[in-house]
């Protein structure tokens, strides 16, 4: 009877051992890490998220250098004259490249102007229902 009591402590014993020593190797292995996002190129979330790159990309023109007179001008000050630049470069403009537009205008500085605001992002947001589509 004594063995059986004296062996059932000695079992606990070394799993308390055991249990103690892979325990201690678990904490040493370092944590995972979240693995890297990939960005499905479906919207712009990704750029977004990743400010560093887009602050160090040069700013892109997509044939409007003319529009850089109305850096600083609020999105409300705008003649209609001056709208219809802004609409003419982007009704030109393929779908896809309009969200990359609409940056190159913001790193520049030029607003764009209120009445073109719902068009241009009708026009983005339509792009992943597009590609959807294919």
């Amino acid at each position: 009877m004594w063995y059986l009591i004296l062996s059932i402590i000695m079992l606990g014993i070394v799993a308390a051992a055991l249990g103690y020593f892979l325990r201690g190797k678990e904490q040493e292995t370092p944590a995972p890490t979240a693995p890297a996002q990939v960005c499905c190129q479906q919207h712009e979330v990704c750029e977004r998220d990743n400010l560093r790159a887009a602050v160090t990309k040069p700013i892109e023109y997509y044939n409007d250098e003319e529009l850089d007179r109305f850096s600083g001008t609020d999105a409300n000050q705008y003649t209609d004259e001056a709208a219809d630049e802004f609409r003419d470069v982007l009704y030109t403009l393929r779908p896809a490249d309009v969200s990359g537009w609409l940056r190159s205008l913001q790193f520049r500085q030029i607003n764009l102007p209120d009445t073109l605001r719902d068009e241009a992002f009708l026009i983005v947001g339509e792009q992943p229902l597009q590609s959807l589509a294919r």
